[in-house]
C-alpha cells in the first residue's frame, strides 16, 4: 500500500520550475507537503514567488502520479526517503538553505555519526595523489569518520576503496537516480558499500543525467560534512565547487599543497594561497584545527572541562549533543529567557565549548 504522506512529500520536488529553497516555502506557506496540492488556484496564487505556469503545474496530478512511481521502485530497491523535516534526516543538512526536500538512500549509513569527512579532488588522480588519499583515510581510523565522496574516477573512489579496507563507513553521493551507478565500473564497490555506508541522491530513478548535475550534488558532499578535504584539483573543477559551497556552509576545508606547475596542485595551491582552504600534510592538521582528539583522549578532556560548567551551561551543552541547533529553539528546549540564553551561550563561546554557525546557530566543537 502506498505511503499517501510519502507521495506528497515527493511530488511537490517534482513540480516544475521548483527548487528546493522554493519548495520549503511553498510547503511552509500552505502548512505541509499534503496542503500544497490541496490549495485553491487562488490561495496559490497569493504565495510569493508563485506565478500561473507554477500554480497549474501544482493542480494537475502528473506529479502525483510520477511520486507514487517512486514509491514503488523504492518498494522493490530497498530504497529510503529521507524528508527535510524528518527527525532522521542528515542533521549537518539541516541547516544549508540549499538542502534537498528530499534525499533518497540505500544500504546501511549513519548521517549523524559524531564526525564526518569529505574527501574529493580530481577525476584523473595521480599515483602520489592517491596514495595521500589511503594514508589519510588509514590515520583517521581512531576517529571512526564517515567518509563522503563522490564515487568518480580518481580521488573520489580511492577514498570509498580505502574507506571498506579500513572497515569505516563511506557513503557516494549520485549525481542521478539510485537506479544506477555513473560510471558503471564502480558498481562493485558501491554494493560493498551498502554494509557499511551506501549511496544516495535526491534525484529520481529513470531520468537523464546532465552535466550540471554533478555540480549540484556538490552542496551534498559539502554539506553532509564537518570537514572537506581536496586532495587534488586542476584550476577549474567540481571539487573547487565543493570546497566553495563547503566554505559557504561555514565548514572548514582543507587541500593539499602541490608543486608548482603541476596540472593537478594548482586548484589545491589557489585555495590555500586565497585562504580558503587550510594547508593539510597529515590527519594531525585537521585534528589540531577541529580539536579531534582520538575517543580516550577526549572523553579526560570533556570530563575536566564539564565540571567547570555551571547548570544553565551543563543544560545547553546537553541540549547541543543532539546537535547543531538555532538560538530560539536553544532557549524553547532549556526553557531559559532569551537574554539568559544569549549570555550563556556567550560564556560557552569563550570556554570554548561551542562555535556559533551563521543564522544564529550553535554546535559544539
Amino acid at each position: 500500500m502506498l505511503d499517501d504522506h510519502l507521495k506528497y512529500k515527493i511530488a511537490v520536488t517534482f513540480l516544475s520550475g521548483v527548487g528546493p529553497i522554493q519548495a520549503k516555502k511553498l510547503i511552509a506557506y500552505s502548512g505541509g507537503a499534503e496542503a500544497v496540492f490541496k490549495e485553491s488556484k487562488k490561495a496559490l496564487l497569493k504565495i510569493p514567488g508563485l506565478g500561473e505556469k507554477m500554480v497549474k503545474s501544482i493542480l494537475q496530478s502528473d506529479v502525483l502520479k510520477l511520486a507514487e512511481e517512486e514509491i514503488r521502485f523504492m518498494e522493490q530497491n530497498d530504497v529510503k526517503a529521507l524528508f527535510y523535516l524528518d527527525k532522521d534526516y542528515p542533521r549537518r543538512l539541516i541547516h544549508c538553505e540549499d538542502n534537498p526536500v528530499i534525499l533518497y538512500t540505500k544500504g546501511n549509513v549513519d548521517f549523524n555519526r559524531e564526525k564526518v569527512i569529505s574527501i574529493i579532488g580530481t577525476r584523473k588522480a595521480t599515483i602520489s595523489g592517491k596514495a595521500f588519499t589511503e594514508k589519510l583515510i588509514e590515520e583517521l581510523v581512531p576517529h571512526r569518520p564517515l567518509i563522503v565522496s563522490g564515487l568518480a574516477y580518481g580521488i573520489d573512489i580511492t577514498a570509498h576503496k580505502a574507506a571498506l579496507k579500513n572497515n569505516l563507513q563511506t557513503i557516494g553521493i549520485l549525481a542521478h537516480g539510485l537506479d544506477s551507478v555513473y560510471p558503471a565500473a564502480h558498481n562493485n564497490t558501491a554494493q560493498k558499500m551498502m554494509q557499511n555506508g551506501g549511496v544516495a541522491s535526491d534525484y529520481r530513478h529513470g531520468g537523464q543525467i546532465f552535466n550540471k548535475q554533478f555540480a549540484e550534488r556538490n552542496r551534498i558532499v559539502a554539506g553532509l560534512s564537518d570537514v572537506t578535504v581536496v586532495v587534488e584539483s586542476a584550476e577549474k573543477g567540481g571539487s573547487l565547487i565543493t570546497a566553495e559551497l563547503a566554505s559557504g556552509y561555514n565548514r572548514d576545508v582543507f587541500a593539499v599543497p602541490g608543486r608548482v606547475g603541476d596540472e593537478y596542485s594548482v586548484g589545491c595551491n589557489k585555495l590555500i594561497k586565497a585562504n580558503k582552504a587550510a594547508l593539510i600534510e597529515s590527519v594531525k592538521d585537521i585534528e589540531y584545527i577541529m580539536n579531534w582528539q582520538t575517543d580516550g583522549n577526549k572523553i579526560i578532556q570533556q570530563t575536566s572541562l564539564f565540571q567547570e560548567l555551571n547548570d544553565q551551561e551543563t543544560v545547553i551543552v546537553n541540549i547541543l549533543k543532539e546537535g547543531p541547533e538555532s538560538v530560539d529553539l536553544i532557549s524553547i528546549k532549556a526553557e531559559f529567557q532569551m537574554s539568559k540564553t544569549t549570555a550563556t551561550l556567550l560564556n560557552l563561546e569563550f570556554k570554548g565549548v561551542i562555535k556559533s554557525l551563521p543564522g544564529k546557530i550553535y554546535q559544539l566543537i
